[in-house]
């Protein structure tokens, strides 16, 4: 099989689908490796690298597409790469369907075979290709909150430690996934009051086991949401349903309970935000006001931090995208389960259900294109 890796052309994402170990472990599978020049240069990778370990450098995004069997990414396709695709040809990446019925439609209409890295699912419910990434926004999202909360940044002015006869700042977050306990981990040691919410009391009994006394939980539903967000000084969005369009957790009318120049970092943006003022900013444009709080909703925070994000996720990835290429995709599928809950979309049809519905498609099992 040809593999080919293209150069992400998303606003400021500078992770690579690929990193030359993959493409080695690849070519020692007798696979083809085409790699777009300039691929890896936003997480430090040289093209030489690659050629080092038996990849092959081409020069375009367009031809990596037109000669590669499956097309490894980390961010779905632009609307410049969708004439790019072909009919039973593999794209292999984040896709995030439920925040783009342009996305969907177009991928329907390409006849792909899209397998999504976020759909990929173990026996025990865990999302594995999409993990790292949470870990990283999770722990971003508090970064990148405490920078805004400063009045240079239209934010409060506020620390989130506090200092001696100051108080800390106060942190909610909505989810305690992987999202939502690395941010409470991050902005615990920061020393803010952590307000972590979620509906699995189950998890909440673990969380609070874990974390540290300045980190609390709470049920999670609209009053108790109501009451915290007057106080809340940073709020992180970090509620998951696989595939799923994210549900709207605060509307503009709760917005108004918080005070100026509180902050919103919505980290389920991919998934169509948990905020109904939520939409996608970009790291060049990262955040808009709404109400007089201060909104960051950047589509694809790791892609600030690739060189830790992209070992992060091809630490993941490659074992999928291996199987893939030795089998091929329906006799990949056949074989695993998880790969089959990634594909989305296939052959012009809809195979994840959440997306069928929320667009109006018709929706296919994928066992119905693969037996």
């Amino acid at each position: 099989m040809i593999i080919g890796v293209p150069r992400e052309i998303k606003n400021n994402e500078y992770r690579v689908a690929l990193v030359p170990s993959g493409a080695e472990a690849l070519a020692e599978d007798g696979h083809t490796v085409v790699v777009e020049t300039g691929a890896g240069e936003g997480t430090g990778i040289e093209d030489a690298e690659y050629e080092a370990v038996g990849a092959r450098i081409v020069g375009s995004d367009a031809e990596v597409f037109a000669i590669s069997d499956m097309v490894m990414k980390v961010k779905e396709p632009q609307p410049q790469e969708y004439p790019m695709l072909r009919e039973g040809q593999i794209l292999f990446t984040y896709f995030h369907f439920a925040a783009s019925e342009e996305l969907t439609r177009a991928m329907v209409a390409t006849g792909a075979i899209c397998v999504a890295y976020e759909t990929i699912q173990l026996p025990n419910g865990s999302l594995p290709l999409l993990t790292p990434m949470s870990e990283v926004a999770g722990r971003m999202a508090v970064q990148q909150g405490a920078k805004f909360l400063e009045k240079p940044m239209e934010g409060r002015g506020i620390l989130l430690a506090g200092v001696p006869g100051v108080p800390p700042a106060n942190v909610l977050i909505l989810g305690g996934g992987i999202v939502g306990a690395n941010a409470a981990k991050i902005a615990a040691g920061f020393g803010a009051n952590v307000y972590l919410l979620d509906v699995n009391l189950e998890r909440l009994r673990y969380l609070d086991d874990v974390m540290p006394p300045n980190v609390t939980t709470i049920y999670s539903n609209r009053l108790n949401i109501a009451q915290l967000l007057p106080t809340a000084d940073l709020v992180i969005g970090g509620v998951l349903r696989r595939g799923a369009k994210a549900p709207t957790l605060v509307t503009r009318e709760m917005l108004k309970l918080m005070r100026k120049g509180a902050v919103v970092v919505d980290v389920a943006v991919d998934q169509g935000g948990c905020f109904e003022t939520t939409h996608p900013t970009t790291h060049s444009h990262p955040t808009y006001i709404v109400e007089g709080v201060v909104h960051y909703c950047v589509a694809n925070m790791p892609g600030a931090v690739a060189g830790t994000s992209t070992y992060a996720l091809t630490n993941e990835t490659l074992p999928y995208a291996r199987q893939l290429a030795r089998a091929g995709w329906k006799q990949g599928l056949r074989d695993s389960r998880p790969l089959q809950l990634g594909v989305n979309v296939a052959l012009g049809k809809v195979t994840l259900s959440d997306i069928a519905e929320q667009f109006g498609f018709e929706y296919t099992p994928v066992e119905a294109l693969i037996n």
